[in-house]
């Protein structure tokens, strides 16, 4: 494996099948040593436009909207490419965005599955047909057009092609502003899309910026007809309402405060390393990252203790060295904001960790005892390695807490009482309930959220029907 994967010179973006070296060159840093890895064009509302003015050329001139064997066959190579050069984005990731190698490795293992799972929907997602009066009607499923994607820095990889594979699957072709955070990497993932011959050229557009310039754009744009958003809830709404004067559609997966939630009959030789793992993952830069732990009385006492030495134990480190359990967060900004938030509100501290001293953007795991629900560590998304701690005497309490915040992304739910499972699952109000288990995606079920954490979903059908009309078609007999 390549200790450099990145290609020479400024990374440009990819637009109609060509490289473009459009806006001024800026640097992109290591998150875990603060060096400079290489430099980048960064678009804004030009690169923008030409990606929605290609994407609309090749929806309205292209076979790619009606020829849905071609589509399928199109992602399925997609998916081949994309492994084959795994390891070379993989460690792009882990030196851009700072996550440990492994868990870039696994962002990655997940996105060619994706490709393929769409690339079946596109061969057998089917109209109906039915005898009506005086004749036949038939109801299809057409592309909405062009599909504005805005993909997140946390997991650049797996979000990208979340958005993108049903997108082309329903036969959209894409628009995609990427982050600047990632934007060597934004590279690397468009040379995947440049190696698949049977991809006509504006079908998939990508271009970086770090304002919001082209962002904005494409939200604009007439020639856009659907967003597909992942990030903050905050951006979210302003997505939505900028939408709403074309009655855009939109997709949004938005923020999450997912809640940890520990009754007396869990196994705490189980729920312990998961928790560690739920505060941690990508540092805690991820919308279902366990931020709020919730324990039943009579084992609170317990689990506290051995929460906080396992998240104590915790291993900083760059993410390309194998030993890191943990990377640094995105930028010095961040740790900065997450402390803030950290010591800024009243707290018990359970286990303070916070800023490390020396290069990189590393923040320690914390835990922090809370009990005031209107509280900005439980009413706001952290996004860090920052964990708080709740208390409950029932079932009851238990929802009233789980569902006390705008957000409801996904809940975890840890008892060995299946009808309690049932009965809490049906109670929170989150779009995805595991029991005994965090963060198990499956790309044949919806994901998506309830209230602040999204409209729409992605992945299963529903993911593909976001991306597509449907049409009455009558034929009267004659």
């Amino acid at each position: 494996m390549s200790s450099n994967p990145f290609t020479s010179g400024p990374a440009r973006h990819f637009i109609d099948g060509e490289w473009a070296a459009t806006g001024p060159v800026r640097e992109s840093r290591n998150p875990a040593t603060d060096e400079v890895l290489g430099t980048f064009h960064d678009g804004g509302s030009e690169a923008a436009n030409a990606a929605i003015d290609a994407a609309d050329r090749a929806f309205r001139t292209s076979w790619w909207r009606s020829d849905r064997e071609a589509r399928a066959r199109a992602l399925w190579e997609l998916s081949l490419v994309l492994e084959r050069n795994l390891d070379r984005i993989a460690t792009a990731i882990t030196l851009e965005n700072g996550k440990p190698l492994r868990e870039a490795q696994f962002e990655l293992s997940i996105a060619a599955p994706k490709l393929r799972y769409f690339a079946g929907l596109a061969l057998t997602d089917l109209g109906t047909a039915a005898e009506t009066a005086g004749g036949m009607s038939m109801l299809l499923r057409e592309p909405v057009g062009v599909a504005g994607v805005i993909v997140p820095w946390n997991s650049p990889g797996v979000l990208t092609i979340r958005s993108l594979a049903p997108a082309l699957a329903a036969g959209c072709t894409v628009a995609v502003k990427m982050p600047a955070q990632t934007a060597l990497t934004n590279a690397l993932v468009a040379e995947v899309f440049a190696q698949v011959e049977s991809l006509p050229a504006g079908v998939v557009n990508f271009f970086t910026e770090s304002g919001d310039e082209g962002a904005k754009e494409i939200v604009a744009n007439r020639a856009v007809g659907v967003i597909s958003y992942t990030g903050s809830s905050a951006v979210g709404a302003r997505i939505m309402a900028a939408a709403a004067p074309q009655l855009k559609r939109v997709s949004l997966e938005l923020g999450g405060k997912t809640p940890m939630i520990v009754f007396d009959d869990a196994d705490l030789d189980a729920v312990v390393p998961t928790l560690r793992a739920a505060v941690t993952t990508f540092a805690g830069q991820f919308c279902m990252t366990g931020s709020r732990v919730l324990a039943h009385e009579a084992i609170a006492g317990e689990l506290r203790d051995r929460l906080a030495a396992a998240l104590a134990s915790v291993k900083l480190g760059p993410g390309i060295d194998p030993a890191s359990e943990m990377g640094p967060l995105i930028d010095h900004a961040s740790v900065d904001r997450v402390d803030r938030l950290v010591t800024g509100n009243e707290a018990e501290v359970i286990l303070r960790g916070g800023p490390v001293d020396g290069p990189g953007a590393f923040y320690r795991p914390s835990l922090v005892g809370v009990t005031d629900l209107q509280s900005p560590l439980i009413q706001q998304e952290l996004f860090g390695p920052v964990a708080t701690f709740e208390t409950f005497r029932d079932e009851d309490e238990a929802v009233r807490r789980a569902n006390a915040t705008d957000y409801g992304l996904s809940a975890s739910l840890w008892t060995a009482d299946g009808g309690r499972s049932l009965r809490m699952s049906r109670a929170i109000e989150a779009g995805t309930v595991w029991t005994n288990a965090w963060a198990q995606i499956f790309d044949q079920f919806e994901e998506g959220g309830y209230k602040h954490s999204g409209v729409g979903r992605l992945n299963g059908p529903g993911g593909l029907a976001e991306f597509q009309e449907v049409k009455h078609v009558y034929r009267a007999a004659v």
